[in-house]
């Protein structure tokens, strides 16, 4: 009887929890769904550029196997490249296929490789001689051979990682100071509610700074990692992804009751943008559901970051994703401003 009593206690409070009940059931159906559409998407197409190739069949044994762009010179080609339009450039000159990649990303290398090999078979089989085919040489605009998968994907990692904890730590701390009631005695004060944000913002700022900065020097320092371009451009873009998941962290925790309602945040924030993040490749997903990365902070961060480590870009190539990043924190801090006005009207 004690135990059916306990029992039905817990159902009870179940039922008259929507949050959980949501957590327990929608979400997981949600993120699942998600999950299928990012991995079941159509098989990735490189893009290749031809130059000198308008009098051969090659632009024609290509394209079952990658999507082709005719240029004129090769200016033209290496703008495009650099400009990642194409993932590769294919010039044919004395017989002697070369290609150059975009090397930034090891799993598009690959599809490159094995479209232009594929072609080269092809075209051996139209000239019944085999060996009058030689082999294509390759080069790269960026990385190069020996990258490794570590080296692609670090940028992504560490961002993530700063995102996740920062915004996990943010979210919690600032829930302890209201239901601790030391937010409720700040707002009894003369302190305006920017100022009491501004303080918490720049307060958690400092150790979220400095996490930042520890997780990108550990990643480049110690395990390796590549870096083409400078390492200070690589700090300010985890500074402001740091700050942008604090801001978010410390708005979104005003929706929530207790840490557990806080952690329920995850789904819901974090497991969608580690998909966008580029962790993954994009172009192989439905083009109906890649609106979902310009919404994800994660998603400017981690280009900027593989701009900077991998292709070795400056300010010219970051500064959009930077005032992104800068435009979000801006916002959620406000967002907060306003959430506050929950806890004692002014």
């Amino acid at each position: 009887m004690r135990v059916r009593a306990l029992i039905v206690r817990i159902i009870r409070q179940f039922l008259h929890d929507r949050r959980t009940l949501a957590l327990l059931i929608i979400v997981p159906l949600a993120v699942l769904s998600l999950v299928y559409l990012v991995f079941d998407g159509d098989t990735y197409r490189p893009r290749i550029g031809a130059v000198g190739a308008k009098d051969s069949a090659m632009p024609d044994i290509l394209g079952p196997y990658a999507e082709v762009a005719m240029f004129d010179s090769g200016e033209e080609a290496e703008a495009a490249l650099a400009g990642r339009e194409i993932d590769a450039i294919v010039r044919l000159e004395g017989g002697s296929p070369r290609v150059k990649l975009e090397g930034s990303d090891p799993a598009r290398n690959r599809a490159v490789t094995a479209a232009v090999q594929s072609a080269m078979r092809d075209l051996a089989a139209l000239r019944h001689q085999a060996l009058s085919v030689p082999l294509p040489d390759f080069e790269y605009l960026h990385g190069g051979p020996d990258m490794s998968t570590f080296d692609s994907l670090s940028p992504v990692l560490i961002g993530l990682f700063a995102f996740f904890f920062v915004f996990l730590i943010a979210g919690v701390s600032f829930l302890r100071e209201r239901t601790g009631g030391t937010l409720e005695r700040l707002l009894a004060t003369p302190l305006r509610r920017w100022e009491i944000v501004a303080g918490y913002t720049a307060g958690f700022g400092i150790f979220t700074s400095l996490q930042a900065v520890l997780i990108a020097g550990y990643a480049v320092g110690v395990l390796g990692s590549m870096m083409a371009g400078s390492f200070g451009w690589v700090i300010l873009i985890m500074l402001l992804l740091s700050l942008t998941a604090l801001s978010l962290g410390t708005f979104l925790s005003a929706f929530a009751d207790t840490e557990y309602q806080m952690i329920q945040f995850i789904p819901l924030v974090i497991v969608p943008q580690v998909f966008f993040s580029g962790l993954f490749d994009l172009g192989s997903i439905s083009p109906w559901l890649r609106w979902l990365s310009h919404v994800t902070p994660l998603k400017y961060g981690a280009d900027a970051l593989r701009d900077v480590m991998i292709r070795g870009e400056g300010w010219n190539a970051i500064r959009f994703e930077v005032f992104v990043l800068l435009g979000l924190s801006v916002a959620f801090m406000a967002a907060n401003v306003f959430a506050l006005r929950k806890h004692r009207k002014i």
